[in-house]
């Protein structure tokens, strides 16, 4: 009030901490529910009896809720269901659900809290650089029965900068075992029907440097080695070697989903077996196609594929193979750490025929 004037000014509600570094910090006040659900995966049936969804329910409140726990209710929509929860939570707890699932083909499910209020799972966009956003959407997950074949059971996944495709090659019914530099160290490599490396796999793990003859070794005798992109930053190339034969990663990428997508060589064992791939294969993807394209490939390496976005020139380093030994050594752009949690058909398919590429092992 300035000489008995009011004047109203409108202003944000934040939250202040003090760090000894940085000095004061303001972030916005959130106002949350009591009960969030955890991130959910869209989930493929194995056409076994005992297909199951996990539900994870974070508590920020205390919470109770009378459901029929383990039960399914039709909802309005005839291609969607809930889970009804039973919960009894105090602040700051979790609780984990899993539900059994069988003969339902590409079904929508949403999980309900109290007063059949779908759950909301909250997100966080935290950077230095900009103030802290949160947001929600609902907790629903899909789930589907695919046209897919497996070949092999065991697969050595190298933890790279993080991803859920660990958790997608588990729904497709393989046994994977995550391998770490003590793991590695171990050695017995020949029982994995393939090794996978995650995204950014050799920029975030010096230690794989040292286990570089060990992984040549493995595909030699028979192995099947699976890298997925790893990053070429603006200081240069990444200095780890990678694969039996040199190639480079660039920054090229395609990132229109809807892209087309040309078959270099469509007798070419990676787009047959078990799968037969076609185009229909490539509809559906999200975001994007491939990143950190090769380039600069040794003659041993074989291009699969073909793609660019709209005005640029085709590229053919998504996807390149080289035979080695009696294995198979592959590097690839592909963003199959987006597709296959988002439940694309095609790239759960496109995946279980580079896993099945080292097929003669069995005899």
């Amino acid at each position: 009030q300035i000489a008995g004037q009011d004047f109203t000014f409108l202003l944000p509600v934040r939250y202040k901490t003090t760090d000894p570094v940085k000095g004061e910090l303001y972030q916005p006040l959130v106002v949350i529910p009591p009960v969030t659900a955890g991130e959910l995966a869209s989930y493929y049936l194995k056409n076994k009896k005992d297909n199951q969804v996990d539900v994870l329910l974070i508590a920020h409140g205390n919470a109770t809720a009378e459901g029929q726990t383990g039960s399914t209710t039709s909802l309005t929509s005839q291609d969607t269901l809930s889970f009804a929860l039973d919960y009894h939570l105090a602040r700051g707890s979790e609780l984990s659900f899993r539900f059994p699932v069988s003969s339902l083909q590409n079904r929508y499910y949403r999980v309900e809290l109290a007063g059949h209020q779908t759950a909301r799972i909250l997100r966080t966009i935290g950077y230095e650089h900009i103030p802290t956003i949160h947001y929600f959407r609902q907790a629903v997950t899909r789930i589907q029965q695919l046209d897919l074949k497996t070949y092999g059971h065991r697969i050595g996944y190298i933890v790279g900068a993080g991803d859920k495709v660990p958790a997608a090659l588990d729904q497709m019914g393989f046994e994977v075992t995550l391998l770490g530099d003590k793991e590695l160290s171990r050695g017995n490599l020949q029982q994995y029907d393939a090794i996978i490396a995650g995204v950014r796999a050799y920029n975030t793990n010096e230690w794989l440097n040292a286990h570089f003859e060990q992984l040549m070794a493995y595909i030699r005798d028979g192995g099947n080695l699976i890298v997925q992109y790893n990053t070429s930053s603006q200081i240069g190339p990444v200095r780890a070697k990678i694969g039996p034969y040199p190639f480079d990663i660039t920054r090229t990428r395609v990132t229109d989903e809807t892209a087309a997508v040309g078959f270099l060589q469509p007798e070419h064992p990676v787009l047959n077996f078990p799968n037969r791939i076609t185009r229909e294969d490539f509809t559906g993807w999200v975001q994007e196609r491939s990143i950190y394209h090769a380039s600069h490939w040794d003659a041993h390496f074989q291009t699969i594929l073909t793609m660019h976005d709209p005005g640029e020139a085709p590229d053919d380093g998504s996807l390149i193979i080289a035979p080695y030994g009696r294995g198979f050594f592959t590097y690839t752009g592909l963003v199959f750490y987006r597709e296959l949690p988002a439940g694309v058909p095609g790239a759960y398919r496109l995946m279980a025929n580079l896993i099945a590429l080292n097929r003669k092992k069995a005899f």
